[in-house]
This record gives structure tokens, C-alpha cells and sequence, in this order.
């Protein structure tokens, strides 16, 4: 990768993917574009306002700064989508659809971020395979499959370098959750610096794999500069990095913060979805084909949150 389009740079993965492209492949060198003005994005390198669904004006920015990877990050998440599930499908599979053939065009390669979302009841709860059924029961969960069809689709149709993870809940304290299933573990650390109580929309005992920022950055990195001779997968990997419920984040909490309180009040919504994902995933093809492994755990994790955090709201 030498010159990246980053498409929806001001979500959540976007909003820290671009600083850390950034430093890595120089800030002239990442172009963020977003619908909304981003000043934070804008400040250190190129960005253009861009709606992802207007597949023109892609193609006019991929040509415009001459880039050879595109990142396609644009996605309503998983609780959103169930309110617009007619608006998730139009967006989620409208920008990347446009992506893809302005790749073809172009001869760019691609990431996609997928998610655990992809997977459903059918599909086996612990260690979950690499390969295996994917039913999901959400609109975010059918796009995500769909996505992953249709970039390996442009890869062997068309020679299309696409590549993507599925990822797991992420956890940061850099952006705000987005409606996603997996938002209590993002809210559970806010409530805790700030000395509330927390509410948890999610039962006690289910499970469900999450990942760190910092890990998430690295993996989208690593998989972007493997060796495409040794990809037998493309779309797409699946990474882990802790598995946990929400009783065991709430003690790793107490630990640092033993005045911290949490109690359930039960999101059926948000339960329904969160019972349907994998508990755990196997990621042995993304440690064996690009060498993939998390650099943080849940008690690692928990203490740079905590103080990060309590930087950030001071």
C-alpha cells in the first residue's frame, strides 16, 4: 500500500484507522472521506466530503490522488440496521458494490471490515470455524455474508485484491459506541470513571468475542501487507482476540474500581442478536497464512481504558 482512499473514515474503525495509516504511510498519503466535515481527519492530511454510494464520485477521488488501495469501512451496525433494515441493505452493499468496481477499474485492492455478525444460530457457538454455515437473522448479519460472497466473487471474476476480518466487538476510548451489539463493553467504562452506575443491556452469561483498538489497527495492517501467495482465505478471516460476558468485564472493572456497580436491565433486541453470534471464534488460518496474534487481554485491556479514559473526561 502506498496511497489509500479511506471510505466512511469517521465512523468508529475510521476515526483511528486514519491517524494510524497515517503514521505508518505518511500523512499525504491517506485520504479520508466521510459524508460529514471531519476538522480532526482534516487537520493532518487530505480529506473530501464523499457520499459512498455515489459510485462516480469514487472513482473521481481514486483517480484524483492516484491510490491503489481502497478502504471501505462504510456500514450501519447491527442495532441501527434492525430499525433500517431497507436503508442498512441500500448502504452497506451500495458502498461496496461501488468500491469493488471502481477497484476493477482501477486496478486498487480492497478491505472490507466483516464481523462476527456474519454467523447465526446454526452456526457452532465455541471456537467457531474459519469455514462454516453462515445464517445470520439480522440485516447487518446478511450484508456482512453478502459482502463476503461478492468480494471473494470480484477476486476470482475479476482478479479484484480484496481482503478482510471478521471482527468482534471492538472496544475503544477514542470514539463513541455507534448503536452496535457489542456497545456495553465500550459503555461499561464510561459509567465506570464517570462513578455511575451501569445498566447492562446484555444477560449475564453470553458471551461474545471482543478485541482491543489497538489490535484491531494492527490486524487490518498485517492482513493489507501479507503475502497474497500465502492467502488461501481472502474474505474473509476470522480474528480473536478475549471472549467474555458481562459479568466478567464488570469484575476485571471492580478490580481497578471497587465502587464500581452494574445491573441488567435486558435489551430484547440487543440480546436476541447477541445470542445468535459465536461465543468465541477460531482464528488458527489468520495466525498460519499472515501471521496474526493479539497483543492484548481483557485485564491488559481494562487498565489502559480505564486511564485513558479518565484522561480523556477530566
Amino acid at each position: 500500500m502506498k496511497r489509500i482512499l479511506v471510505l466512511g473514515a469517521g465512523g468508529q474503525i475510521g476515526s483511528e484507522l486514519v491517524p494510524h495509516l497515517r503514521k505508518v504511510y505518511g500523512n499525504d498519503n491517506v485520504i479520508a472521506t466521510d459524508l460529514k466535515a471531519s476538522p480532526a481527519l482534516a487537520a493532518a492530511g487530505p480529506f473530501e466530503n464523499l457520499d459512498a454510494t455515489n459510485a462516480t464520485a469514487i472513482a473521481e477521488l481514486a483517480k484524483k490522488y492516484k491510490v491503489d488501495t481502497i478502504f471501505n469501512l462504510v456500514a450501519l451496525l447491527s442495532a441501527l440496521g434492525e430499525q433500517r433494515p431497507e436503508f442498512a441493505w441500500q448502504l452497506n452493499m451500495g458502498a461496496l458494490l461501488n468500491t469493488l468496481n471502481v477497484a476493477k477499474e482501477l486496478g486498487c485492492a480492497v478491505f472490507t471490515p466483516s464481523s462476527i455478525g456474519a454467523f447465526g444460530n446454526n452456526t457452532p457457538k465455541d471456537k467457531t470455524p474459519q469455514d462454516t454455515i453462515m445464517r445470520p437473522n439480522t440485516m447487518y448479519g446478511v450484508c456482512k455474508v453478502s459482502g463476503e460472497l461478492l468480494s471473494d466473487y470480484y477476486h476470482t471474476r475479476f482478479g479484484v485484491d480484496t481482503r478482510s476480518v471478521r471482527f468482534p466487538g471492538i472496544i475503544s476510548y477514542v470514539t463513541l459506541p455507534g448503536g452496535g451489539t457489542t456497545d456495553y463493553a465500550v459503555e461499561i467504562y464510561y459509567a465506570a470513571v464517570k462513578g455511575e452506575e451501569f445498566v447492562c443491556p446484555i444477560p449475564q452469561g453470553v458471551y461474545m468475542d471482543m478485541m482491543y483498538m489497538p489490535d484491531a489497527l494492527d490486524a487490518i495492517i498485517q492482513l493489507m501487507e501479507a503475502d497474497p501467495s500465502k492467502l488461501q482465505h481472502r474474505n474473509s478471516f476470522n480474528v480473536a482476540s478475549m471472549s467474555f460476558a458481562p459479568e466478567h468485564i464488570y469484575a476485571a472493572i471492580q478490580k481497578e474500581v471497587p465502587s464500581f456497580k452494574m445491573r441488567y436491565q435486558v435489551d430484547p433486541v440487543r440480546e436476541a442478536i447477541a445470542r445468535s453470534w459465536p461465543n468465541s471464534l477460531d482464528d488458527s488460518c489468520a495466525r498460519a497464512e499472515w501471521g496474526w496474534k493479539p497483543k492484548w487481554d481483557m485485564e491488559s485491556m481494562t487498565r489502559d481504558m480505564l486511564q485513558q479514559l479518565a484522561k480523556k473526561l477530566k
